[in-house]
């Protein structure tokens, strides 16, 4: 050990030993590595995403955020309203309507209620209203916090998701899981701090500013892994190129990018050459972590994996586990598509169970197997998707319901949320709160506190104003549902 070497030093010198083999060729590269980062501008021990302490006690120290992309109904999942069904196919009174808008439907016309063909029953000893679409998330009801009066802002998809994601619908805002990383770095040296995953039939709308980092350095923005080939693309070195080339290289883009730096200040520079160093150690790393097959068979039929390798949300929720373990600060699961307008490929008769049945088993399974491993004590695990749908039916080829941003159902597990509690009524029909209107930004600052943030504190200056995740408009804490 060099005098003065950091951790990360130590890790990146026995990082080549391994890579170039032990010899004297690869002490001298190491020393050189190790020595040229000390004398340098910017020292590799200056790590963007190294831990930073709380604002305050934290209860949790990671987030597993499984994103429904699409709008969930909430009516035929987790909002039990046996009125809706008494009254279905009546128009639903006028003034329930006033001054509303929707995405299909003019509110000026005729609108009928339209009921659940679901089953629901009341689970576990707290007694949470769950259907029969969602047999294996009712097994751990107990385990759970669901809201039940969740509101946005924002009625069409790419909008509401970019709002449920960075607390406004303007682009160039940081994510949730960027502004986490910025204020609390992450735990993990070989992988990045905010991961994103992806299933369904598609990407979500709205695309990559989902997970951008906005005025934030880039360092924070999500890194999306692929299920097929590369984990990153580019990552690989080609045959050609030796360890040791590879290191050369490296080290001399670090040297001009380290000049440039102490010239010019610019903190993206600094996340370039952290980026440099992170994609060598990733060469190891990323490859590591994909493999699931290696994982034990009970723990694979627990997540309902029947070939690890194949591309699926059951996989990608192992993948966040295993993330996690290693230190990922934030992962974020997107699953698409649960629009279920009505009419041939996204109805509530064929389609609704379909998806259900993707993620029911594998995110039951990532909560349990969280707590088993002792995991969710400090692991906040959230569902959800950017907004609801209507009590009201649409009038298309097959049944569905429009988008509904008044009241929506989310849940919500470990990190010091209360188990087995479910917060806030709707109506009758269940179009609005009767009590406990919960925000996104509500969701937003709860989230934060319990990760030891105060959400009117964690900031960053841009263009001559202040910018946070909460925005300008009132946030409160939602400490009801809180341990």
């Amino acid at each position: 050990m060099m005098p003065n070497e950091t951790l990360l030093q130590q890790q990146t010198r026995r990082h080549f030993f391994n890579q170039c083999g032990i010899g004297v060729g690869s002490i001298a590269l190491a020393d050189m590595m190790a020595s040229a980062s000390q004398g340098s501008a910017f020292d590799v021990s200056s790590n963007p995403l190294a831990p930073k302490p709380t604002h305050f006690p934290a209860r949790a120290k990671r987030v597993i955020y499984m994103f429904m992309a699409g709008g969930p109904s909430q009516l035929d999942l987790f909002d039990h309203k046996p009125m809706l069904n008494q009254l279905n196919g009546q128009p639903i009174p006028q003034s329930y309507l006033e001054g509303k808008r929707f995405a299909f439907m003019d509110s000026s016309h005729r609108i009928n209620l339209l009921g659940t063909r679901r089953t629901f029953q009341q689970h576990g000893q707290s007694g949470a209203w769950v259907s029969d679409l969602l047999p294996h998330t009712a097994r751990i009801a107990d385990e759970l916090t669901f809201i039940r009066t969740c509101k946005t802002d924002l009625f069409n998809h790419a909008p509401a998701k970019l709002f449920m994601n960075t607390g406004t619908g303007q682009f160039g805002r940081p994510s949730l899981g960027s502004w986490l990383t910025y204020g609390l770095g992450s735990e993990c040296e070989d992988l990045p701090g905010f991961v994103v995953l992806q299933s369904g039939p598609r990407g979500p709308r709205g695309g990559s500013v989902l997970w951008g980092s906005g005025m934030l350095p880039t360092t924070y923005q999500g890194v999306p892994l692929r299920n097929q080939g590369e984990p990153i693309l580019n990552l690989t070195t080609p045959e050609s190129i030796s360890n040791a080339q590879q290191v050369q290289v490296l080290e001399a883009v670090r040297k001009l990018n380290a000049k440039r730096l102490a010239d010019t200040g610019d903190e993206e520079i600094a996340t370039r050459i952290n980026a440099y160093e992170m994609a060598y150690r990733m060469q190891t790393s990323a490859p590591e972590l994909m493999e699931t097959n290696k994982e034990s068979k009970e723990t694979l039929d627990l997540y309902g994996i029947k070939d690890p390798k194949e591309t699926s949300f059951a996989r990608n929720c192992l993948l966040a586990r295993r993330l996690i373990e290693r230190g990922v600060r934030f992962v974020q699961l997107y699953h698409t598509n649960w629009d279920h307008h009505g009419g041939p490929t996204e109805n509530l008769e064929e389609h609704l169970p379909s998806i259900s049945r993707e993620i029911d088993q594998s995110g039951a399974a990532l909560v349990m197997d969280l707590k088993q491993r002792g995991l969710l004590e400090d692991t906040i695990v959230i569902w959800g998707g950017e907004f609801g749908r209507t009590p009201m039916g649409e009038v298309r080829e097959s049944t569905g319901r429009n988008h509904h941003i008044d009241a929506f159902t989310m849940w919500f597990a470990g990190g010091g949320f209360k188990p087995g509690t479910t917060y806030g009524e709707t109506d009758e029909f269940g179009f609005g709160p009767v009590d406990h209107s919960v925000h996104v930004r509500d969701i937003h600052a709860t989230l934060l506190h319990q990760l030891g943030l105060n959400h009117e504190r964690l900031s960053i200056r841009s263009q001559g104003l202040d910018f946070r995740l909460t925005g300008v408009q009132p946030a409160k804490v939602v400490r009801e549902v809180l341990a």
